[in-house]
């Protein structure tokens, strides 16, 4: 049953419920040792950063940095603030100096918690810039700390200040001070245009979305969640949350590239993801069928199609599958399936709620056919994460994001845009009060800027307003769907649709470098360097047949008449990715004007 109190006293409460029961699981930077601490002890280390917080004079309100990926001492510094009344502010591990600058004298951060050497380091170098700066503290004990730097401690140092609970009694105060309207984060969303904004997210904001999200998501304190998704995506945050408002078992993975390998050895049941992880997922089981022996093949495909009409067809509707297939159904899923899901670290699977990006049809039908409960929602940071998502055991529509949260009001407006009331909306963004009135109508509506409709209670995407495209056709192309559908191509690592004021639809792809090479050296393809493999022809060939092949569903308006293959991926460093791997598509278009200018020489 979900404890539903103040985010500054939850960990002390389920703590009294659990007591030794393991709450977090993780490993500590750079080891490859799992290890758990209980509710108990959870609840201490939580105390002791709020006694510590109060010994550098933190005051109510007070806006705390936490510059990390995810780590054991961010959540005990995230609890530790909010019982203090503090702010935390998170920063993206992966954010440029130029950025944090920017976010710390934005929210006049006086203190920042930092992770590892890379953070340490990019902390330092802007401390001067930071006025308000004044302490630094580090979550790893094997960071060197600069020899000029006199502001910074390690974290288990920053803990000695809090150690035996000195200003316990002050704390309590302060649990007993703390209310909803009061700011619990400012998440600061880095945008596909460049721009930084900070969202105001209140502990009514939270209260709101824990107690909607408890109706439908059957979340249990027997569920280990896996944390993938860093923390400062509000996706992860308020899915982390929440499992702990349920008693559930977080294990906390601190490096993305890391998570598969994570899965196999803790087994989760639950984790969030964004579309891209399960792309992967897909591709490697694509690419293992494929090198398989004809029979074998013939059996996979021969299981996926019992698993579609199983899970799809039946399932999907509501409706009970008949005896036969269920019984077809079960043998494919003991001999097929639950290896598949074993080779994941999924033996245990429960549901898997999935956002962030437009999911493929092909994508969704196959994930659900081999047994394995995605959740497809949609929701925003100034949503507090879900708007709507698909309940586990009712009737979905594959394609949808699923029907609305209790609580939760969409309306569909001008240009068929996305509009949101209710109590778990953003008040607003931090210090830009002009933006804040611009995003919110006169009837309080908050304008998502995405573009969808309702059908029979459950919410569709079509695109982002202000993704639309526009040929000089007159035609209006959505890229995001038809990037999704390349996506779930082995080959395609990355693509940027281009068709804004152009004649027709082209293409930016980076391949999946280790498979084309496999495929070069195994066809006698040889080239010098990968530029030369992009431009072989055998290779664009190969690559056109296969983008023929995924789009044929597509209008003849919105098809991909040209492309070109990149030999470097696109970054956050140069700009063409945000932090949450968007991509930011004018500085693509600027980074890559001469390619693309040469893709529209003639008309096709």
């Amino acid at each position: 049953m979900q404890t539903l109190s103040h985010l500054s006293v939850l960990i002390h409460e389920q703590a009294e419920k659990y007591g030794s029961k393991p709450a977090l699981t993780y490993r500590e930077f750079g080891s490859q040792k799992w290890q758990s601490v209980t509710w108990n002890y959870f609840s201490q280390q939580v105390k002791s950063v709020s006694n510590a917080l109060l010994n550098l004079g933190v005051k109510a309100q007070e806006n705390i940095g936490i510059f990390s990926q995810n780590a054991v001492h961010y959540v005990y510094t995230d609890f530790g603030a909010f019982g203090v009344r503090a702010v935390t502010v998170p920063f993206y591990a992966t954010s440029s100096e130029e950025q944090i600058q920017f976010m710390i004298i934005d929210a006049q951060i006086r203190i920042l918690f930092v992770g590892e050497q890379e953070q340490y380091d990019k902390a330092v170098r802007v401390l001067a810039h930071c006025p308000t700066l004044e302490r630094i503290i580090i979550f790893d004990r094997s960071v060197r700390i600069s020899p000029h730097d006199h502001s910074s401690i390690y974290f288990d140092d920053f803990l000695k200040l809090g150690e035996n609970l000195p200003r316990q009694p002050e704390v309590e105060r302060r649990y007993a001070e703390a209310n909803e309207d009061d700011i619990c984060n400012i998440l600061y969303t880095s945008g596909t245009t460049g721009d930084s904004k900070g969202v105001i997210l209140s502990y009514g904001q939270y209260h709101a979305a824990l107690r909607a999200n408890a109706l439908t998501v059957p979340l249990t304190e027997n569920d280990v969640v896996m944390n993938f998704l860093p923390y400062t995506h509000i996706f992860e945050r308020g899915w982390a949350i929440l499992a702990l408002t349920m008693g559930a078992q977080l294990v906390i993975n601190t490096y993305p590239r890391e998570i598969q390998q994570s899965m196999r050895e803790m087994h989760p049941t639950c984790m969030s993801s964004v579309p891209r992880f399960w792309e992967k997922v897909y591709t490697g089981v694509q690419a293992k069928i494929d090198s398989a022996s004809s029979a074998q093949r013939l059996i996979f495909n021969t299981a996926i199609k019992v698993g579609h009409k199983y899970n799809i067809e039946y399932l999907s509707k509501g409706r009970r599958p008949p005896l036969s297939l269920s019984m077809q159904y079960s043998f494919y899923n003991k001999t097929v399936f639950s290896k598949v899901r074993k080779q994941l670290g999924l033996e245990r699977a429960h549901f898997f709620p999935t956002a962030g990006a437009t999911v493929s049809p092909q994508l969704e039908e196959f994930i659900h056919a081999i047994g394995i409960n995605m959740m497809v929602g949609y929701g925003l940071t100034e949503s507090l994460a879900t708007v709507s998502h698909d309940h586990l055991g009712k009737p979905y529509t594959i394609g949808s994001v699923g029907r609305p949260l209790t609580g939760v009001e969409v309306k569909i407006g001008e240009n068929n845009e996305i509009l949101l009331r209710g109590p778990s909306i953003t008040r607003g963004y931090y210090k830009r009060e002009a933006l804040t009135a611009a995003c919110f109508d006169e009837d309080g509506f908050f304008h998502t800027g995405d573009a969808g409709y309702m059908h029979d209670g459950e919410l569709f995407l079509t695109d982002r307003i202000k993704d639309l495209f526009k040929t000089s056709n007159g035609k209006y192309i959505a890229p995001q769907m038809i990037e999704s559908k390349l996506l779930v191509d082995k080959f395609v690592e990355q693509i940027a649709i281009i068709a804004d004021e152009r004649k027709f639809v082209s293409a930016l792809i980076i391949p999946d470098f280790g498979i084309l090479e496999d495929y070069a050296k195994e066809h006698g393809i040889t080239y010098a360097d990968r530029a030369a493999l992009c431009a072989d022809k055998r290779i664009i060939q190969m690559m056109n047949n296969r983008i023929e092949t995924l789009q044929q569903g597509l209008a003849s308006y919105e098809k991909i008449k040209r492309f070109t293959l990149l030999p470097e991926p696109f970054t956050m460093d140069k700009g063409e990715l945000t932090n949450t791997l968007k991509l930011r598509r004018p500085i693509i278009h600027k980074n890559y004007a001469a390619v693309i200018d040469e893709m529209y020489k003639e008309e096709v």
